[in-house]
């Protein structure tokens, strides 16, 4: 058995820098990785998406380049290409951090996979089926998590994608059905909309992305819809079956029966935590009935020496997010910040487009909770720099305190949305309030100057 003074297990993106920080602080490290080096967000989320995002953009500003007085003859998409192109920048990304772990002195990177043998010894299983042991008083795990397979009468019958899947898929689905309907099943859904696909989206709760206000739910539905997106909420999907024409999917929405058919599935029905093979029964981390790893609000188990971070811990599942649980363990264990979960703010920003960028509370959590707030909103067909782009879909809205002016929380749903929003961010970590956003001086004609405008609409 080999003695580490601490383990990593997983090298997403708190894993990775964890592990460089602590071999840094001269602890003898070992980092093990199943997979690829990078997590989720580079081999399978962030990295991948966007960059094909960035393509689809450029098919849906082609298709309609004649909005801005120019006119193309027509064009083609090439899936192959996009998906080389997406791949290319994958490798580039994942090598780089591969090469940032195995150049770390006293950082030794392990290829497999990780299961407790005992409370802080860990088995190690390689490819070839080759075992080591390792152990060490302070253990890490960042293994993430992995799409949700829901339980549907049938599913098993038909061939199915997920948001890994899909993204190797070098030939266009002609009719891609879409069970979710949250950030990144919205994501998917436009991406390949834009591609050329159609895209049919079905939710079961009653609105789209289930967290937000209902006003920034419509407003998503409305767009992606008159991309000829069809959505279907409040459905439930009752079963699956294959037929002649494709795959068959049995929907209740109400009292209504509906049948509808697709060539592929997408199932974007949430994540599941990568925690089964750990075995974390014989070390005696506790998880919930989900399975994520139950910490504290300083991400230590409920065994002394055990953390958890990321994804696989459950609460907000953000690359920022895990990179910012590396921060607190870092800065706690070795700089006794004392840092707690509790206090941080938690942005997100979902890419469709336009974007929707969002912090703090929404409107519906400031009534649940009984906190007196203004709401500031501006549409974005009032905003200068929209109207010059040609790119009005969407609005600017913030919850504001309704006796210190302090910003509370939120919502932008235009180009660039989530930039706007990280400049609202720094004002709620700064305190900077509503009334001094309101005569700041910002440059122009960026889309953040409507800050001034947003915050004037608290005076009528």
């Amino acid at each position: 058995m080999e003695k580490f003074d601490a383990i990593v297990i997983g090298s997403g993106q708190g894993g990775t820098p964890l592990a460089k920080k602590l071999a840094g602080k001269g602890r003898k490290t070992a980092i093990i990785e199943q997979r690829y080096i990078g997590g989720t967000c580079i081999n399978d989320g962030c990295t991948p998406t966007k960059t094909m995002i960035a393509s689809a953009k450029v098919a849906h500003t082609v298709a309609h380049s004649e909005k801005w007085g120019i006119t193309t003859p027509g064009f083609t998409v090439d899936l192959p290409f996009i998906i080389a192109r997406k791949n290319d920048i994958v490798l580039r990304f994942r090598n780089s951090a591969a090469k940032g772990l195995t150049q770390t002195p006293g950082l030794t990177v392990i290829y497999g996979s990780a299961a407790f043998s005992g409370e802080k010894i860990i088995t190690v299983t390689s490819s070839d089926g080759g075992e080591q042991q390792l152990t060490a008083p302070l253990i890490f795990i960042n293994t993430g998590a992995a799409p949700h397979i829901p339980n549907i009468p049938g599913l098993e019958e038909v061939p199915w994608l997920t948001s890994t899947t899909l993204l190797d898929e070098v030939t266009l689905p002609q009719d891609l059905i879409i069970l979710g309907g949250s950030y990144i099943a919205l994501e998917m859904g436009q991406l390949y909309q834009r591609l050329g696909s159609n895209v049919t989206i079905v939710e079961t709760s009653p609105q789209l992305v289930s967290k937000e206000d209902p006003d920034v739910a419509a407003v998503i539905r409305n767009f992606l819809e008159e991309e000829g997106i069809r959505i279907y909420t409040g459905a439930t999907t009752t079963g699956i079956q294959p037929t002649t024409a494709g795959i068959q999917l049995n929907l209740i929405t109400g009292d209504t029966h509906t049948s509808i058919t697709g060539s592929h599935i997408l199932l974007a029905t949430g994540r599941t935590p990568a925690t089964a093979a750990l075995q974390l029964q014989n070390t005696g981390v506790t998880t919930d009935e989900r399975g994520y790893i139950q910490v504290n609000d300083q991400l230590e188990t409920s065994v002394p020496g055990i953390y958890a971070l990321g994804d696989v811990k459950g609460g907000p599942a953000f690359t920022h997010i895990s990179y910012n649980d590396h921060l607190l363990l870092y800065k706690n264990l070795f700089e006794n910040a004392n840092l707690s979960v509790l206090d941080r703010q938690v942005p997100y920003c979902m890419f469709t487009d336009p974007q929707l960028g969002r912090i703090g509370i929404t409107a519906h959590t400031a009534t649940r909770e009984g906190i007196p707030v203004k709401i500031a909103c501006l549409g974005m067909d009032k905003v200068a720099r929209a109207i010059e782009t040609g790119t009005t879909t969407g609005f600017m809205k913030a919850i504001v305190h309704a006796h210190t002016g302090q910003i509370l929380g939120a919502a932008i749903i235009g180009t660039e949305g989530g930039e706007i929003m990280s400049v609202l961010q720094m004002a709620m970590a700064g305190g900077v309030t509503a009334t001094q956003l309101r005569g700041m001086i910002f440059a122009h004609p960026l889309y953040t100057e409507s800050l001034n405008n947003l915050f004037m609409t608290l005076e009528k």
